[in-house]
C-alpha cells in the first residue's frame, strides 16, 4: 500500500486537479491520496476566521471569494450547468455559513479549527466527484472519524493507539484500492475539528503510513525534488536525490517547506521512505528520504523563512534571564501556539524569532510588557545555512543588515532585516 499526498500547489485550478488524475491513474496497488486544500486557500479562510472572531466587515467579501473560487473550479471541471458537483459543495457552504451565522465563542482556537477545515473537506469532495466522473472511483473519507487528537486546537496531538484501530476499519480496501482522504485536519472523540498545526497534511500522510504500515509514502509537489535551495529566490539551485532521516528533520526544524517537521518521525519508526516528486514532471526520479548507511556529502543547503517576528526582552527589575523566567516565557509562547524558530540569551535580555502572526500580536506583546521590557522588528528574515561555509555566508549576507547571528559546526542562522 502506498501514500500519495498532494498539497495546495498541486491542486491549485481545474488543470492540477486534471493532472492528479493523470498521475494516480497510473499505480496499481492499494493507494490513499491525502489531499491538502486547494491553492492559498487556507490563507483565504484564516481571513474568513478572523473577520468572524473579531467581528469585521469583511466577512460576508471573505466567504463570497471562497465560494467563486471554487465555483470556478467545479465549472472548468464539469463544464456549465452542471451539477454533479453542486449538491456536494452545498452543503459544506451551508455548513459553514451556519457557523458565521452564530456567536463565536471565547476561543479563537477553537473556532479556528472549526473554519480552517472547509479547505479540505472542499478540496477533496470536488477532486473525489471529479475522479468518479473519470470512472476512477476513491471512497471519500472523512479523516477527522479516525484520525483522533486531543482538544490542544490548531497544534493538535495524535492518540496513535486509538487512530490505529480506527484507522484499520477504515482504510481495509475491501471494497476499493483507493482512498481520498483530508491531510491537516483531525477529529477529537467528541466530534471536534482539530487541526496538527500549519502545513500539516505532510504529518497526516506520514501518520496514516505509520499506522497502516504503507510501503512508502509520496509527496507530490511543484519541485522536482528536494532541492538545495528554493529555485523562487536563488540561482543554480541543485537536486540532492538522497537524504538521511536525521538530516531531514534538521532540514524541516529549521523551516524547509519541502517537509513538515513532524513528518519524519512516524516514518523513520517503521523504516518507511519518503518521495518527493514533481507533479509536472512525474516521470522524473525525485528525491528519497530513508535510512542511510553511508554519510552523505552535502552541498551548502538555503533556507529562507519570511514574516519573521524579531523580539528581545529584558526584565524590568533588571534580574538575570534564568530557568524560571524562561519558563515562563516558553509559557507564554505556548499560550498563542507560537513556536521558537531561533532562540538567543545574555544574562539580563533574551532574543528570540517566531512567524509574525498580526491576529495576535497586539494581545502577546502587551502580555510580555507586564514584565519585560520589549524590543521588536517585523518582516525580517531568518537565514539558515546547513553545510555552510565561510564563502557562502559571505556571499548570502554580505550586503545585508544582520540582526543576530548564530553557527554551530553544521549550521549557521542569521536574522536579517529585509532590504
Amino acid at each position: 500500500m502506498n501514500v500519495y499526498k498532494f498539497g495546495g500547489a498541486s491542486v491549485k485550478d481545474a488543470e492540477g486537479v486534471k493532472n492528479l488524475f493523470k498521475i494516480i491513474n497510473t499505480p496499481k496497488e492499494n493507494l490513499i491520496i491525502v489531499v491538502s486544500a486547494m491553492g492559498k486557500m487556507t490563507d483565504a479562510l484564516e481571513r474568513l476566521c478572523n473577520a468572524y472572531f473579531y467581528k469585521t466587515q469583511e466577512m460576508a467579501s471573505a466567504f463570497q471569494f471562497i465560494k467563486d473560487f471554487h465555483q470556478n473550479i467545479i465549472q472548468d471541471l464539469f463544464g456549465a450547468g452542471s451539477n454533479e458537483a453542486d449538491h456536494l459543495v452545498r452543503h459544506l457552504y451551508d455548513e459553514l455559513q451556519a457557523i458565521l451565522d452564530s456567536e463565536p465563542s471565547l476561543s479563537y482556537d477553537y473556532e479556528y479549527d472549526r473554519i480552517i477545515c472547509f479547505g479540505e473537506l472542499l478540496s477533496t469532495t470536488i477532486i473525489a466527484a471529479y475522479l468518479e466522473k473519470q470512472g476512477r472511483k476513491a471512497k471519500f473519507t472523512d479523516i477527522r472519524k479516525c484520525l483522533i487528537t486531543d482538544q490542544n486546537y490548531r497544534n493538535a496531538c495524535v492518540n496513535q493507539e486509538l487512530s490505529a484501530q480506527l484507522c484499520r476499519k477504515v482504510f481495509t480496501f475491501q471494497n476499493t484500492f483507493m482512498y481520498i482522504t483530508q491531510g491537516f485536519i483531525a477529529g477529537t472523540t467528541t466530534n471536534q475539528t482539530t487541526t496538527l498545526g500549519r502545513e500539516g497534511s505532510d504529518y497526516t500522510a506520514a501518520l496514516l503510513a505509520n499506522l497502516l504500515d504503507a510501503d512508502d509514502v509520496t509527496i507530490w509537489k511543484d519541485v522536482p525534488g528536494i532541492m538545495n535551495a528554493d529555485p523562487k529566490l536563488y540561482e543554480n539551485t541543485e537536486i540532492i536525490s538522497k537524504l538521511s532521516y536525521k538530516e531531514a528533520i534538521e532540514l524541516s526544524n529549521c523551516g524547509a517547506k519541502v517537509i513538515h517537521p513532524k513528518t519524519i518521525k512516524p516514518l523513520q519508526n517503521k523504516k518507511i521512505p519518503l518521495y518527493v516528486k514533481s507533479f509536472l514532471h512525474p516521470e522524473a526520479p525525485g528525491s528519497v528520504i530513508r535510512e542511510l548507511d553511508e554519510k552523505l556529502k552535502l552541498p551548502p543547503i538555503y533556507i529562507d523563512k519570511d514574516n519573521q517576528l524579531l523580539l528581545t526582552l529584558s526584565p524590568r527589575d533588571f534580574s538575570f534571564i534564568a530557568e524560571e523566567k524562561l519558563s515562563r516565557i516558553f509559557a507564554t509562547l505556548a499560550k498563542y501556539r507560537l513556536r521558537l524558530n531561533l532562540m538567543q540569551n545574555s544574562a539580563i535580555t533574551f532574543s528570540f524569532c517566531i512567524d509574525h502572526n498580526e491576529a495576535i500580536f497586539e494581545s502577546f506583546i502587551k502580555e510580555l510588557h507586564d514584565e519585560y521590557e520589549v524590543l521588536y522588528n517585523k518582516n525580517v528574515r531568518l537565514l539558515t545555512i546547513r553545510h555552510y561555509t565561510d564563502d557562502i555566508i559571505r556571499q548570502l549576507t554580505g550586503d545585508k543588515q544582520v540582526l543576530v547571528e548564530q553557527r554551530s559546526r553544521l549550521t549557521a542562522r542569521f536574522v536579517v532585516a529585509n532590504n
